[in-house]
């Protein structure tokens, strides 16, 4: 991490959340949050997209949702950003504030309601990312208003798809009204049939499924060809042990009380996939023995977002070598020989 970058973390955690993750976008266009120079261990190489990746830590939809900062993004250590959620129009999201931490919990609620420039304005960022040393996935939303999810979702997926290494459909935002109804069996083979691409292609739950709608979602994704299941998306719950004074804002939360629900539905999705799905395990990853364990509960690939809007750039470089270590520590010479051990 650049001496900036240090330097402001404290300063960013006085601010506003939403001020602090604009002024973290600005920081990072100007080249200010510095660069991974290293070489990553060679067990953590691995396969996904169709292409090497140089680590299975990747970067959430959320942070950069109009893409404005792909590459900078990229130079940090990860081994894929995710772009969005964008919608087909621009929407200004949900009315301020609509971002809490709760730093005692390490955590973080949010209603932004899909707030992004729209589909045009990340279309030509997309084209420009350099995508030569890190994948690149675009998430993508329908409007909060007009929308027709039928026949929206297949558009942005025509649109990004030359673009993108990957692809994820967001069904499962708590802050659209209705989204989260397209993880039902019906809507989301009517989505997913209306599609179609060769470029990868996933599927973003919500971690508040049932154990019979994970099982109809895995099973509607396996009938379709899918690529694979981010698991998950950001909760609804909210556990008794929250201590932040902003617990009971409305909105989904995500950090560590999100890691172990997430990853308990991780591990029934590969169960229930059967090697047939590739899955991206994400929630309240903060520490190299995190990513280990959503690898074992089945992930190919681990995301992070507020872990990452909470520590910054220097936790890439200590995830990497934390789950180089237990790897070896575990008999692993690759990411792969981990995948789904523990699940």
């Amino acid at each position: 991490m650049s001496f900036w970058a240090a330097a402001a973390m404290p300063l960013m955690r006085r601010l506003d959340p939403e001020t602090a993750h604009l002024f973290s976008l600005r920081a990072l266009r100007c080249g200010l949050a510095g660069r991974d120079p290293g070489l990553d261990d060679p067990s953590l190489i691995v396969t996904a997209f169709g292409r090497s990746l140089r680590n299975p830590i990747g970067l959430a939809a959320g942070f950069d949702k109009n893409g404005v900062a792909i590459d900078a993004l990229g130079r940090l250590g990860f081994g894929f950003v995710e772009a969005g959620t964008v919608t087909p129009l621009p929407q200004p999201g949900n009315p301020r504030p609509r971002l809490f931490r709760l730093a005692e919990d390490r955590a973080v609620i949010n209603r932004m309601g899909f707030n992004n420039e729209g589909i045009e304005a990340l279309l030509p960022r997309l084209k420009v990312a350099d995508r030569s040393k890190i994948a690149v996935g675009a998430n993508l939303g329908i409007n909060k208003e007009g929308a027709r999810p039928e026949i929206d979702y297949p558009a942005l997926v025509k649109a990004v798809e030359a673009h993108a290494d990957y692809i994820t459909i967001n069904i499962s935002s708590p802050n659209t009204l209705g989204l989260r109804d397209l993880q039902s069996e019906q809507r989301l083979a009517a989505i997913l049939d209306a599609i179609t691409t060769q470029t990868p292609l996933f599927v973003k739950i919500a971690p508040d499924l049932s154990d019979a709608g994970l099982a109809a979602v895995v099973e509607t994704c396996l009938k379709r060809s899918i690529t694979g299941l981010i698991v998950s998306n950001t909760t609804i719950a909210r556990p008794a042990t929250l201590k932040g004074d902003k617990k009971s804002e409305t909105g989904g939360l995500s950090g560590a009380p999100l890691f172990q629900p997430s990853t308990q539905m991780l591990a029934k999705a590969y169960k229930l996939a059967q090697g047939k799905l590739m899955l991206i395990g994400a929630g309240g990853v903060f520490s190299g023995e995190d990513v280990f364990a959503k690898i074992l509960a089945g992930a190919s690939l681990v995301q992070l977002y507020t872990g990452f809007a909470y520590a910054g750039p220097a936790l890439i470089p200590r995830l990497k070598s934390g789950l180089a270590s237990l790897l070896a520590q575990n008999g692993f010479t690759s990411v792969a020989q981990a995948i789904g051990a523990g699940a």
